[in-house]
């Protein structure tokens, strides 16, 4: 005999798991994505040296100060 309940894994309950299991996911990847950009729009940066800064460079990083 198969088992056709309505609260097994596999109909409503297992539905309603999953959907609260992937809101959850999306509420804390919000969280910390706020957290992470508030944490970034705090730090500023100072261009240093316009003058010297070439347009093609590996050396045009050190150009840029963190203020903060």
């Amino acid at each position: 005999m198969e088992n056709r309940s309505i609260f097994a894994l596999d109909g409503i309950t297992g539905m309603l798991i999953a959907t609260v299991l992937l809101l959850s996911i999306l509420a804390g990847l919000t969280v910390w994505g706020l957290g992470v950009q508030q944490g970034s729009a705090a730090n500023f940066y100072q261009v240093e040296n316009e003058k010297d800064i070439k347009m093609i460079s590996v050396d045009n990083a050190k150009h840029v100060v963190d203020v903060k």
